[in-house]
């Protein structure tokens, strides 16, 4: 066999979902690729147990793009296993970036387990686009399976990760519900159909937990004069720190503390943004837990809370809040509960939507972009108003429109079926504009009008009309221009709609 002629680096990822993709099988097919094709490698890349999901924490990747942008890689080609190894991201564009980066720094890319070359022929282009699509899809999937089999282990009583807090333990019970003995922190189960409940700590936290809600609800005292009491008489909480307002006052508004199991407060899905989820999406079981307050002081203590904010106008509200921003230089649930200037980070959410309406009133943009936050809940707020706007058209021309209260699907003259999607305007990093398109097969609907909202989510830009039988994929992704083939369902507006439900009187043939 002839001497190795190119250099390469390989690249590996072992992500938390395979097995069969560990770091050592990946590596191996690498080797055979390259022993076969007499190529050397000289450089190893390895990020272990990171996921796909995004860049953060993969610092082999991360160095791997600066070693080639920088000048510094001493190999021409960069070996990979599959499409997948860069990532599963749920934009395809962000995988197909680093790819683009080894090429522009002269390192070009071959994928060792996947069936075509990558020799940047448009047969490999289409390929690679569906894969990464795909990817980031089998991400999605697995998220919602996930969290479905989470919600119904929280609705059966069992704890869903968390610490179990002041006054509480975690308890390990095996399959037939038989108690197998305390975790400490840091400690996980280790058999897959085990499962952790909360149960009572040491009397000693209890009766501090009881000492808590009688202090602010008999007495009237404040977190923070509680947070002192406990201070003085050195007690520390389950982290051993020193008692602020914050801690009491998060004890004081936690249902677990009455045998209340909740889940789902906040969201961190797919790794994107961390997102504070409306009471009406929290997975809730009452009552599976032993309680340690009794639910007549919780709900005493609730009212107290709630009462403050309620003697309060907004814009007394959100004059607290911006002293508050002037005084700390930047704004969070914990710094709100923190100050006794300001009503709960909760009662802001509860008068203003969330915290980040508050924030806007007031000026204060956070580091995290929260946008799209907002931009749902406008979404939210004029789909009915599109809905009614094609209803009253279709009405117009004669059409026959019933349209389902629950599903909200659309049946037009008894003949066929209308779901009506807003899709929101996302700018990509490269200044791009995309739209996700996520079709819902359990409603089978005949036509999906999605409505792709312009720059700013609050006109339309145009309308497509996507029929049932070209649509065989659950999610679409739009850009600015598509495929010819796509584009040809594309309107400025809905008169092609309005035409399919018009109804025409028959000439009389006699």
């Amino acid at each position: 066999m002839s001497a190795p002629t190119l250099r390469a680096a390989a690249y590996v990822r072992m992500s938390t979902e395979h097995q069969q993709y560990s770091t050592q099988n990946q590596l191996n097919a690498i080797q055979e690729y390259a022993l076969h094709r007499g190529i050397e490698i000289v450089k190893l890349y390895e990020d272990e147990g990171k996921s796909g999901l995004r860049l953060e924490g993969r610092d082999a990747l991360k160095q791997l793009l600066r070693d080639v942008e920088n000048g510094q890689a001493n190999f021409e080609l960069v070996l990979v296993y599959d499409v997948s190894r860069w990532g599963r991201f749920q934009d395809p564009d962000e995988s197909a970036s680093y790819e683009i980066r080894c090429k522009q720094g002269g390192v070009h890319v071959r994928y060792c387990a996947e069936q075509f070359e990558n020799d940047g022929s448009p047969v490999s282009s289409i390929i690679k686009s569906v894969k990464r699509t795909m990817a980031g899809e089998y991400s999605r999937e697995l998220g919602i399976k996930v969290f479905g089999g989470q919600s119904r282990l929280i609705s059966l009583g069992f704890r869903q990760g968390g610490s179990a807090g002041f006054g509480l333990r975690r308890q390990l019970i095996d399959v037939a519900g038989s108690p197998k003995g305390l975790l400490s922190r840091g400690e996980h189960k280790c058999i897959q159909t085990d499962r952790v409940i909360l149960v009572p700590g040491p009397e000693s936290e209890q009766n501090i937990v009881r000492f808590i809600y009688k202090k602010f609800v008999e007495e009237g005292r404040s977190e923070q004069e509680i947070a002192g009491l406990l201070n003085q008489q050195g007690i520390r909480t389950d982290l051993d720190r020193l008692w602020t307002r914050g801690t009491v006052h998060q004890i004081l508004i936690n249902e677990k503390y009455i045998g209340n199991n909740v889940w789902n407060r906040t969201s961190f899905k797919l790794k994107q943004e961390h997102v504070r989820n409306p009471c009406s999406e929290w997975i809730r079981a009452e009552g599976v837990f032993k309680p340690i307050v009794e639910y007549v002081l919780f709900v005493a203590a609730q009212s107290i809370i709630a009462s403050r904010s309620e003697r309060m106008s907004d814009d007394q509200m959100l004059d607290a809040l911006r002293k508050l921003f002037a005084r700390c230089g930047y704004l969070s649930g914990m710094v709100i509960d923190e100050s006794e200037d300001c009503p709960s980070s909760s009662a802001y959410q509860s008068r203003f939507g969330s915290l980040v309406r508050s924030y806007s009133l007031i000026g204060y943009q956070p580091n995290r972009d929260f946008r799209y936050v907002e931009e749902n809940r406008q979404l939210r707020t004029l789909y009915p108003l599109v809905v009614q706007g094609a209803i009253s058209n279709i009405r117009e021309l004669g059409g026959h429109v019933v349209i389902d209260a629950k599903t909200e699907l659309i049946t037009v003259n008894e003949e066929f079926t209308i779901s009506l999607v807003l899709s929101r305007c996302r700018i990509t990093p490269a200044g791009s504009l995309r739209w996700v398109v996520r079709f819902d097969s359990g409603l089978a609907p005949d036509i999906t009008v999605v409505v792709r909202m312009a720059v700013g989510n609050e006109l339309a830009l145009d309308y497509y009309l996507l029929p049932a039988m070209d649509m065989l994929v659950s999610r679409l992704r739009l850009a600015e221009r598509n495929e010819a083939g796509l584009d040809a369902y594309r309107f400025d507006n809905l008169d092609a709609l309005f035409h399919l439900a018009q109804r025409v009187p028959i000439r009389d043939l006699h």
